[in-house]
């Protein structure tokens, strides 16, 4: 309450004052300026400080020296829950008098007026500040911070990982300013701040005292893809998924929950970057060393397919015991392939143990020994001269290579493709995937591979070709490609000729081109190398020597008729039968 002044009034009728009588104008006058004077003169819209002489639960009384009291919510002090009587507080004059005489002031605007020097010195001074929480907000939570409303990410409300961010709404709690945008009048706070130090100073001792090998108890913090993070008592560790278990591990929340106490055991650490690597698995007894002591190469085991590969699959036979089944040990076939073409993960699967080292806990498996190997009776089943039907697996520039059955492969060369046609590469003559006859040539059991025929599944062509096609005989052929060389020319019977360029020229003396269509004899003929040698120009040739070699028998036959007509009549019967005889012998050789 307001004090009065102790100094008495020098001219009070107290004469007056005992009859009752009220003072006169001039002495009300003289008492309203002396109580007046008695109180503090304050101002509207300005800020002073005040004392809190009562509160309740929902109103503080505050006396600021005035003739009468103010009074605030007391929702305006939340941040403040320690606020008590006596308390020294700023308050901002809204109004000294409202329509009922009561003084109107308001903490929360004196504050907010000086609210950004206070924040700024916090900041400076690296000051702890109380706050109160709001509410939640995207990212964090919103915080009443001497009535301004600062942002506290969700990262830097503790050190763990906070799962639930209602429980902290309407507390009031300790933080730091860590960062203001003066230009936008943002604030970012910090209750993460004020324990890191002492969590700090905690982890170099419990790291200190950290020993390789050794068993500690802690509680499960997070869970992440990759392991998980272990709260230690103020330091965390790291289990790695690979460290969970000994068998795989694709989900760790397969194996922790959050907030579960297990004991872990430390495998390395790094004092500078303060990083725990803890294991799990290695508290437990290695499967292999549970493995079936009597299991040996040859046996049979059955498993699941867990890890998936190009070259293989990892087959597990138990938790934590792998084998590896490799690509080549899937099919007796010799060409490449994927493991994905017979197997993928999840698929329960038999196979065979071919090796088994129990020191290195490795293991190899195979499931094409649980087939009888096709090359095993070979010679019986696909006996050389026997045809069968095979299907086309890939192209070289020198042949096709084919499959008969899953693991007997063979090649046909490009040259036992066919008996006629020239093949520049075997694509022109087949397509991969497509069946194609063949007839077995040779069987190499060591390396695994058959040489095959195509073309031997019919006749040789060159036995007829060789009466069709014989020396000085004449055919019709077309000229179907023109080299430096000379020229390829497509005869009857889908045979192909050759001629070299003098043997293009034609009567006029111009050279035979493409696509021309002409008379050709063939001058070679040679049925191992499937070769005919042709010649245009030697058919003008021929004829111009035929002509001459009839003229000259003409000439010489009239001369010696002149010579020798006495003698004529002298021939006998047997002289022209026997001159008869050479005269067809010499048509036959011309023909």
């Amino acid at each position: 309450m307001s004090e009065f002044k102790n100094s008495p009034i020098e001219d009070f009728d107290w004469e007056a004052f005992e009859r009752g009588e009220t003072a006169g104008d001039k002495t009300r006058e003289e008492l309203t300026k002396t109580y007046d004077e008695s109180l503090n003169t304050v101002k509207d819209k300005e800020v002073t400080e005040g004392t809190v002489i009562s509160m309740n639960k929902r109103e503080v009384v505050v006396n600021i020296g005035y003739k009468s009291d103010g009074i605030i919510s007391i929702n305006e002090f939340r941040y403040n829950p320690d606020l008590k009587v006596g308390d020294k507080v700023e308050v901002f004059i809204e109004n000294q008098e409202d329509k009922k005489g009561q003084l109107i002031l308001s903490h929360k605007k004196a504050c907010a007026s000086r609210s950004w020097d206070r924040v700024n010195q916090a900041l400076e001074n690296d000051e702890i500040i109380k706050g109160y929480v709001k509410c939640r907000t995207k990212g964090g939570m919103i915080v009443d911070v001497f009535g301004i409303e600062a942002f506290l990410p969700g990262s830097q409300i503790d050190v763990r990982p906070i799962r639930d961010y209602d429980v902290f709404v309407d507390k009031t709690m300790e933080f730091k300013v860590v960062k203001i945008n003066q230009e936008f009048k943002n604030v970012v706070v910090s209750h993460k701040a004020l324990i890191e130090a002492e969590l700090e100073q905690q982890k170099k001792e419990i790291i200190s005292k950290l020993e390789k090998g050794q068993v500690l108890e802690g509680t499960v913090k997070n869970i992440t893809p990759y392991g998980v993070f272990i709260d230690l008592g103020g330091v965390d560790g790291l289990i790695h998924i690979t460290d969970l278990s000994w068998g795989r591990v694709s989900d760790p929340k397969e194996v922790v929950a959050l907030d579960q106490k297990l004991n872990v055991v430390i495998l390395d650490f790094d004092d500078e970057k303060k990083r725990i690597a803890l294991g799990l698995k290695q508290l437990m007894p290695h499967p292999w060393d549970a493995l079936d002591a009597e299991l040996k190469v040859g046996d049979r085991v059955k498993g699941k397919v867990v890890v998936m590969a190009d070259y293989g699959a990892f087959i597990e036979i138990a938790a934590g015991v792998e084998g590896l089944i490799h690509v080549s040990e899937m099919s007796w076939s010799q060409h490449l392939r994927s493991a994905q073409d017979f197997m993928k993960v999840g698929d329960e699967v038999e196979a065979v143990i071919l090796t088994l080292d129990r020191d290195e806990r490795k293991m190899s498996l195979g499931i094409k020994q649980l087939k009888n190997d096709p090359w095993e009776n070979i010679e019986e089943k696909y006996a050389i001269g026997s045809k069968h039907t095979a299907k086309v697996r890939n192209f070289t520039n020198f042949g096709v290579f084919v499959e008969i059955e899953e693991g007997v492969d063979g090649l046909i060369h490009i040259s036992d493709l066919s008996w006629t046609k020239k093949i520049k590469h075997p694509s022109e003559f087949t397509q991969v995937g497509n069946d194609i006859e063949v007839q077995v040539l040779e069987i190499d059991k060591d390396n695994r591979r058959l040489s095959l025929g195509h073309k031997q599944l019919e006749e040789n062509p060159w036995d007829v070709f060789e009466n069709i096609f014989s020396v000085g005989s004449i055919h019709e052929g077309t000229i179907t490609e023109v080299m430096d060389k000379g020229a390829v020319i497509a005869l009857e019977q889908g045979v192909e000729g050759f001629a070299t360029p003098k043997h293009l020229v034609k009567e006029d003396g111009s050279q035979a081109g493409l696509n021309e269509k002409l008379d050709f004899k063939v001058i070679e003929f040679n049925k191992d190398n499937k070769r005919i040698i042709l010649s245009h120009s030697r058919i003008a040739e021929d004829a111009t020597k035929a002509e001459a070699r009839k003229a000259a028998p003409k000439k010489a036959a009239k001369k010696e008729e002149e010579n020798v007509a006495p003698q004529i009549e002298k021939t006998t019967l047997g002289d022209l039968d026997a001159l008869q005889a050479l005269k067809e012998q010499l048509s036959k050789n011309e023909k």
